[in-house]
């Protein structure tokens, strides 16, 4: 008889035991001969050497599964042990799976074409209109990286600029303050990280959220580095931010040039950096359009006829310049 102990160390103990340990409890009746007993994310196992490696080796082949695909069914636990491959429906364009196995997909051209450059430079720029999938895609292939042991950690930045109310006017800390900004980053990793590890996670710094103000002075080595809402930097911000780029790194700069908030008097940093680097070997550049918009099929009107208006008010600006001109000249 020995005792060995195996620890769970990629997944959520508690997607991989199953709803009210339903999971755990079938392996142990597929074990008769061993004890198992399971607490966190430590499982200690007692019984014959023989089949105590078999147990661990079984144990590692649904872990492995149950990390790639975020969900773990009997069905699939009887497959492994039986030594059957678990049936697996196979996607096109996947990227990763996200909670419940969702599968996560580039679903347009131009998601894929993000999907492409990504993997192609280090550098990536994904322009384009709210909706899009620019921010989503980015996350998911930072999570694919990070499962994929590319990188050791994830880090996401916004610039906290404000759209219209004050910093002062939210309550709370500062870190109270800043959260709202930062939190559809948050929701896109909870669609892609069980919560419980997601947790750990951020407490241990693989994945860490800030404001762009807080990378000031970094160097980002071995990550997949996020900038989203870019378009909301100025010139010097983002240069301070491209060149954090470190060893081993990739970063993708997300951002959409028709929804500046800064002052109508500061220049756009993320319009300049494009302009400024058109061409230099090793970034990538994925423009988005109104086709690309994947939320509620309203949003898409909604863009089309913001954009609609915008052009018909520089029409009329630029025929009143020009009637203001014609009056100077007489």
């Amino acid at each position: 008889m020995i005792e060995r102990i195996y620890i769970l160390e990629n997944v959520d103990p508690v997607l991989f035991y199953g709803v009210n340990n339903v999971n755990i409890q079938l392996i142990k009746t597929l074990f008769p001969k061993l004890r198992i007993v399971a607490r966190g994310n430590v499982m200690k196992v007692i019984g014959d050497e023989e089949e105590s490696e078999l147990f661990l080796k079984k144990i590692r082949e649904i872990e492995k599964y149950c990390e790639e695909f975020n969900t773990l069914s009997e069905d699939v636990i009887l497959d492994i042990i039986k030594g059957k491959s678990p049936t697996v429906v196979k996607q096109e364009n996947l990227i990763i799976h996200g909670m419940n196995g969702k599968p996560i997909i580039a679903r347009t051209e131009n998601q894929q074409r993000l999907v492409k450059s990504f993997e192609e430079n280090d550098l990536v720029f994904a322009i384009g209109p709210a909706g899009s999938g620019k921010t989503f895609v980015a996350i998911a292939l930072a999570v694919r990286a990070l499962k994929n042991k590319e990188v050791r950690k994830i880090i996401l930045s916004r610039p906290a600029v404000e759209a219209g109310e004050k910093l002062g006017f939210l309550p709370g800390e500062m870190k109270d303050k800043l959260d709202p900004y930062l939190q559809p980053l948050y929701d896109a990793l909870q669609d892609m990280i069980p919560s419980a590890k997601l947790k750990e996670y951020m407490e241990t710094n693989v994945i860490q959220i800030a404001p762009l103000a807080f990378m000031r002075g970094r160097t980002l080595n071995d990550a997949v580095v996020i900038l989203d809402e870019a378009q909301n930097t100025t010139t010097h911000q983002i240069k301070m931010f491209l060149t954090r780029l470190g060893m081993g790194a990739k970063m993708i700069i997300t951002g959409d040039v028709t929804q500046i908030d800064l002052p109508p008097s500061t220049t756009s940093g993320l319009i300049q950096a494009m302009d400024i680097l058109k061409g230099v070997t090793g970034i990538g550049r994925t423009e988005f359009n109104k086709k690309d918009i994947v939320r509620h099929k309203l949003v898409q009107r909604i863009v089309t006829a913001y954009d609609k208006f915008d052009e018909k008010r520089k029409k009329e600006t630029k025929e009143k310049r020009k009637d203001t001109t014609n009056m100077n000249q007489k």
